[in-house]
């Protein structure tokens, strides 16, 4: 894959089903021409056929299906504008888009009878954010800041643009549409007509709601509402009315037993389930945290624990196959396993999937389920993962226009052995040709997060230049036990640095298609963070990448948006220890000639820890150069635009090409 190949890399949602058997799935891709995303709905058949179009719009996503079967919405974005809500018939006709929201709406359901949705949405404040005609934002009122959180990587500001809850009656789609007076109409009224329904503001105060989903006359949403929400992390689930939007707090710690982070909620039948990872009697403690499964009742009460956290990480709920409990994501050794967990013993039944794939999303109805999954050879597709008379199959080809020009790579397993005794888990991607093969070593971001065996853009560019590609997960790695993550906390630089030298010692020493004379090292976040450690340390590589990177833990604090609370819970609240874990103040001891990659709008590493780095690195007399990236955030390398995406690419491969030729 060549970075001019990014358009031709598709992204597939979440699946919505049919009742009568058929999918829905949003189908995005970079577009270099509109330097956008751009992406329509895909229905999929589920049990035999091909796949087709359903709509054309420039940006159509996070399709879901009505509960009475007979309507499809979805959020549609014009060129340049923010997505709006929008319904489409399920038996085909023209879509109705049935919003207006200056700052878009960024999540939906449907009520139980179908006639109205749920809408979250941005209400910013009078006077921002272009609410006021001819006044930028440049010319808006100075911010009055009294909050630690009041910022977001990839949104700004937060506290001037709360995430409210809204309601909104949706339209006949087979209707008489509304039309605008002209002529000697609109001479003779004063009335302007409303185009679009409008929609009723259910939620109002200082604080953000996310993933709707409603249960009888209410909807439930994840929000911070508590005392104390400025100091600790705590997200509970709240039921709000339609009719009135009364708030009712659902995860009291009094009903959890602790303070919880709680997210992707599923109604079945009077219980709510939910994810919820145990934050601690603080509210902070989310250093190696799993999130668990909990079920209660949606009318209130006792929060029941069915999982347990020490070993089993889960993500993404959804609706059990005959409301039979619900489906879950397991995060395991760098895939995501399908399961169901039963009520009311909380067993849990792995489900099968078609070979070398890993789920992302999930969806059941009826006795089906289907998955959103990435597999050996293409970064989205979807799947049935379950069936009485069918077997688990891949039922889509995204990826085949990728493969005329790319044919994708495949993953080998290494396990290594640590000085202490750790087994390492990781995987060499190797470059075509016996080798031996310049190397380059990467390094993840998180650290609380994990690579996998399966398909990533990343690496199948730098395997196509020529390069054999090592990765692994270190420990403070997610998916292998909170004992893993919670190993390096108040000890950046030691374990888990040993761990990925020890792998790459070995995986040369195994494979002989690798050249150890000839190493690179890079890395994003705390992927960057390691990166500039090890060659603080280590002078073996002949050059390093350190991107968007957290490299001094004491200026996290206050810079960062997280930093008020990562940095000490990971590096202690100790100046000295912070200090004793800093790259930047190690920079000195630099040998390696480092490229500096960082984006202008990061707000989670943000660009002066890249500026400081930068400057103290050629100060020191090493070879270096910074590439900032204008307007892009810290997602810059997952959903960065297109063009800047492309460019990233190239640097890097160019970058190596002069320091690690072939």
């Amino acid at each position: 894959m060549r970075p001019c190949d990014l358009d031709r890399l598709y992204s597939v949602s979440r699946p919505a089903i049919h009742p009568d058997g058929w999918g829905v799935v949003s189908a995005l891709r970079p577009d270099f021409a509109a330097d956008a995303y751009v992406g329509q709905l895909w229905r999929v058949p589920l049990l035999g056929g091909t796949p087709r179009r359903l709509t054309r719009g420039f940006r159509d996503s996070a399709p879901k299906i009505s509960p009475d079967g007979q309507l499809i919405g979805f959020l549609r974005a014009a060129p340049g504008a923010a997505p709006q809500l929008a319904i489409l018939p399920a038996g085909g006709g023209e879509p109705l888009v049935v919003t207006d929201r200056k700052l878009g709406v960024t999540d939906f359901t449907f009520t139980e009878d179908s006639a109205r949705a749920v809408f979250i949405s941005a209400a910013p404040e009078e006077g921002r954010y272009g609410m006021l005609d001819g006044v930028g934002q440049a010319a808006e009122d100075p911010r009055r800041i009294t909050t630690l959180n009041f910022q977001g990587d990839g949104r700004g500001y937060t506290i001037d643009q709360r995430k409210q809850v809204f309601v909104v009656d949706l339209p006949d789609p087979f209707g008489e549409p509304p039309t605008s007076p002209v002529g000697r109409a609109a001479k003779n009224t004063d009335e302007v007509p409303r185009l679009l329904p409008e929609a009723r503001q259910l939620t109002h105060g200082d604080f953000d709601h996310a993933q709707p989903v409603v249960a009888g006359e209410a909807v439930i949403v994840v929000s911070a509402r508590h005392e104390g929400r400025d100091r600790d992390l705590r997200g509970d689930l709240y039921r709000i009315d339609l009719s009135d939007g009364v708030a009712t707090l659902l995860t009291d710690p009094a009903a959890t037993g602790t303070n919880l982070f709680c997210n992707s909620p599923v109604v079945v039948g009077d219980d709510v389930y939910f994810l919820g990872g145990d934050l601690g009697p603080d509210g902070l403690g989310f250093v190696g945290t799993n999130s668990s499964v909990y079920r209660m009742p949606v009318a209130g009460g006792a929060a029941i624990r069915l999982t347990e956290p020490e070993n089993l990480d889960f993500s993404a709920l959804a609706v059990g196959v005959d409301g039979d409990g619900v489906l879950a994501i397991l995060a395991e050794r760098g895939v995501g396993v399908p399961v169901r967990i039963g009520w009311p013993g909380g067993d849990i039944e792995r489900l099968v999937v078609p070979e070398g794939t890993s789920v992302t999303a999930l969806a059941g109805v009826k006795d089906m389920v289907v998955a959103s999954v990435v597999t050996q050879r293409s970064p989205s597709e979807v799947a049935r993962l379950a069936h009485p008379s069918r077997e688990p199959e891949v039922l889509t080809d995204f990826a085949a226009g990728l493969h005329e020009v790319a044919p994708p790579r495949v993953a080998q397993e290494i396990i290594s052995t640590s000085p202490d005794g750790q087994k390492v888990q990781g995987w060499a991607l190797l470059p075509d040709g016996p080798g031996p093969h310049p190397v380059l070593l990467n390094i993840h971001g998180g650290p609380f997060a994990a690579y996998g065996p399966n398909f990533f853009d990343e690496f199948q560019v730098f395997a196509a230049a020529g390069y054999a590609v090592l990765f692994c997960n270190p420990r403070g790695s997610g998916g292998y036990g909170q004992e893993f993550g919670r190993a390096i906390q108040g000890d950046f630089g030691n374990l888990d640095r040993a761990d990925v030298l020890a792998f790459l010692d070995h995986a040369l020493a195994t494979l002989p298609e690798l050249d150890g004379s000839r190493l690179g090292v890079m890395g994003g976040s705390y992927g960057g963070y390691l990166t500039a450690w090890l060659i603080a340390h280590e002078h073996r590589f002949a050059a390093a990448i350190v991107e968007r990177g957290f490299l001094d833990p004491r200026s996290f604090t206050g810079h960062s948006d997280i930093g008020w609370f990562f940095m000490p819970a990971y590096n202690t609240a100790d100046p000295l220890k912070q200090d004793a874990q800093s790259p930047l103040l190690l920079a000195g001891q630099v040998k390696t000639p480092t490229l500096v990659l960082h984006s202008e709008q990061d707000l989670r590493c943000p660009l002066g820890q890249a500026l400081r780095y930068y400057t103290e690195l050629k100060l020191a007399g090493v070879e270096t150069e910074l590439l900032v990236f204008p307007g892009e955030t810290h997602e810059l390398s997952r959903s960065g635009t297109p063009w800047h995406r492309r460019q990233r690419f190239e640097a890097i491969v160019d970058w190596w090409r002069r320091h690690l030729p072939l």
